[in-house]
């Protein structure tokens, strides 16, 4: 069975990308959708939060579902869901109604992230853990990249509600997908590797919460990059739409090539890998937004290059972000702690686009969204460089191969 790992890890990858098709694709029709939909930048970061706004609680209760029941249906469930409301979607007469066909999707979509995490984490020991996480994770930004590309072009020629039709297809493609590859491992063994037993202990875990701070500045730059790129190469770079979308295009593949590489390095790096990586594109993500702040970042050719910059950190961190979490996790509760800490991530998923959107109509330009973001990465700067000793219990235990 040991090549069926990398079955898994294939199956896993495309059905994140498929399930996150639709929904990460909404920045590179966000020109299109402004226009058919006269939409302000706030409705339109409101309509990139309504997928997210299920999976505040959705989240938690699928963990609950993946440590119950195994990943197979579970995740399967979700995804067709996803598919179906997207379908569905197609018959929405306008905004509210397509607000409400979101919401939905994102019930579905809930359990898509963990349960994929965690079939992986299944499957691969804590040595090759973190470049297996790695391609898994890129499967969103794959997606993105996929949708950013083929999107705007269906809509422009088809109208909005013919994105939702390929968007839902290509879900319930996934969906069926796995459901008809997916087994669980043939022991059960475990894939985190911290000996706390209970919630309250994880809870209390400080690797963890400091992951959790890290998650939650970066999170927040990735609803940025999805939302805000297009709108400001088009406005402050004079780029067509067409021409923008292919630049986020580009940082979504940098960001695809950013989960693998990053996580990659963190497998090698035994000490502290993980968390390192992670700083690293922290810092690296703040040297991007400050130039996007200049001059500078008016021009193609630097706002270009320093997206894609962008791209590769402000994505490529969930890689090893994910393995972190998931070896911090107590053993058999690897799906709860990815939900936990998915949650909340998924809070500032909700809250942050629709205050990029309002900070950029109120004042009139982008300094103050990305100054907002550049805020947030300073403060997980200064959590990430707390000091932390961990109790000789904590030691990693490797999952089973």
């Amino acid at each position: 069975m040991g090549s069926y790992r990398w079955v898994v890890l294939a199956v896993a990858t495309v059905t994140q990308a498929a399930a996150a098709f639709f929904v990460q694709g909404l920045g590179a029709l966000g020109v299109l959708l402004q226009r058919e939909l006269g939409l302000s930048a706030t409705q339109l970061g409101l309509l990139m939060s309504a997928a997210q706004l299920a999976p505040l609680a959705g989240l938690l209760v699928a963990g609950e579902l993946l440590d119950r029941f195994g990943e197979r249906w579970v995740v399967g469930a979700g995804a067709g869901l996803v598919g179906g409301a997207l379908v569905t979607g197609m018959l929405a007469p306008g905004y509210a109604a397509l607000l409400v066909v979101l919401l939905v999707a994102g019930a579905g979509y809930s359990t898509v992230q963990p349960g994929g995490s965690k079939s992986v984490a299944a499957w691969f020991d804590s040595s090759r853990r973190g470049v297996a996480m790695g391609v898994r994770q890129a499967g969103l930004p794959l997606g993105a990249a996929l949708a950013s590309a083929s999107l705007p072009a269906v809509g422009a020629a088809f109208g909005w509600r013919a994105t939702l039709g390929v968007g839902g297809a290509v879900a319930l493609a996934g969906a069926v997908l796995f459901v008809a590859t997916y087994r669980q491992p043939p022991s059960p063994g475990t894939a985190g590797g911290s000996q706390i037993g209970s919630r309250r202990g994880l809870l209390r875990d400080p690797v963890l919460l400091r992951a959790l701070a890290c998650g939650v500045a970066l999170i927040a730059v990735q609803c940025g990059i999805g939302l805000l790129t297009v709108l400001h190469l088009h406005e402050k770079a004079d780029l067509s739409p067409g021409r923008a979308a292919l630049v986020l295009v580009a940082a979504q593949g940098a960001g695809v090539a950013g989960r693998i590489l990053l996580a990659a390095i963190s497998d090698r790096r035994r000490r502290n890998g993980r968390q390192g990586v992670v700083t690293v594109s922290l810092v690296a993500v703040l040297a991007a937004l400050v130039l996007l702040m200049t001059p500078a970042g008016w021009s193609p050719v630097v706002a270009g290059a320093a997206f894609v910059w962008l791209g590769f950190f402000g994505i490529g961190w969930y890689g090893p972000w994910v393995a972190l979490v998931t070896e911090a996790a107590p053993a058999g509760r690897t799906g709860f702690a990815l939900g936990l800490a998915m949650a909340v991530n998924q809070v500032v998923i909700v809250l942050v686009p629709p205050v990029l959107g309002l900070l950029r109509d109120t004042s009139g330009g982008f300094l103050a969204p990305w100054g907002l973001l550049a805020g947030l990465i300073v403060a997980a700067l200064a959590a990430a460089a707390t000091r932390i000793t961990r109790p000789a219990d904590k030691a990693v235990v490797g999952a089973a191969a």
